[in-house]
């Protein structure tokens, strides 16, 4: 009987070793709460069938860097567009602020394209380093015409505190 009872401890201690190295081969993405990562939607300003989304991802790292996956549909086919955010440090959940900074890879602004059927895709990031852990704001978001910088999609007003 004891043996069965030290083959039954090894046979947990295998099952939790396997666990638990599964759990650590995951992206060391944030914890959700508070809100350190976001499922930003995006609607069509016009009313339109225009449709879009941000995957917004800061890993748990030094570096602070969110990653932005950005994906548009029904929009122009053959087109530019580019995302945009507002962000503000009033936290009452109404995004004020009208301090539009275009999005990219880093600092350099990238455009996204939309193929024949008007959907595109497009990797962002943008480094937070300057900003302390646990710091919170309230932002939007908005897809912009390249061309003439007319609003074409938004979102509504996220709140974000920065990770570790």
């Amino acid at each position: 009987m004891r043996s069965f009872g030290v083959v039954t401890a090894i046979i947990g201690a295998v099952a939790a070793g396997v666990c638990g190295a599964v759990a650590q081969a995951q992206p060391p993405w944030g914890p959700e709460t508070p809100p350190f990562n976001l499922e930003v939607i995006l609607r069509d300003v016009a009313g339109g069938p225009g449709f879009g989304h941000v995957k917004f991802r800061q890993p748990n790292d030094a570096d602070k860097i969110v990653y932005l996956g950005t994906w548009v549909r029904d929009v122009a086919p053959n087109h530019t567009y580019i995302l945009q955010r507002a962000a503000d440090t009033n936290l009452d959940g109404n995004c004020t602020s009208t301090s539009w900074l275009s999005l990219g890879k880093g600092l350099a602004p990238q455009t996204i394209t939309t193929n024949e059927r008007g959907t595109g895709r497009e990797d962002l990031f943008r480094n937070l380093a300057a900003l302390a852990t646990g710091s919170q704001f309230d932002i939007q978001f908005r897809v912009i015409d390249a061309v003439t910088s007319a609003p074409v999609l938004a979102s509504g007003c996220y709140r974000f505190t920065v990770s570790l």
